[in-house]
């Protein structure tokens, strides 16, 4: 009738490790916090997955939760993008590296 849940799971583990390889191996910032908001991605897709194996209302309540992971992702995503900005403004580079120690 509809996706396996398993499939749904595994699908959401892959977008998570693609996201955590993302913000582990790229020196890019942009490219780390695209990783960040793949991986918060992959979350509310496990969280959907998992409500729709919920009988009733309750599959209705979990499939809310990610609406709010959703809205604080996206707060995190214009701080972040605006913190990045900043800091490439002053330097005009976007290296994770340059900005270790942040005391200029």
């Amino acid at each position: 009738m509809g996706i396996d849940p398993v499939a749904i799971q595994a699908l959401a583990a892959a977008i998570f490790a693609i996201g955590l390889a993302a913000a582990l191996l790229r020196r890019n910032l942009f490219i780390i916090l695209m990783g960040v908001e793949l991986m918060l991605n992959a979350v509310n897709l496990s969280l959907v997955g998992f409500a729709r194996t919920l009988p009733g209302d309750a599959s209705l309540i979990g499939s809310l939760v990610p609406i709010f992971t959703i809205a604080v992702a996206a707060a995190e995503a214009c701080v972040g993008l605006a913190m990045v900005i900043c800091i490439t403004r002053r330097r005009d580079d976007a290296d994770a590296d340059a900005y270790a120690s942040m005391k200029e």
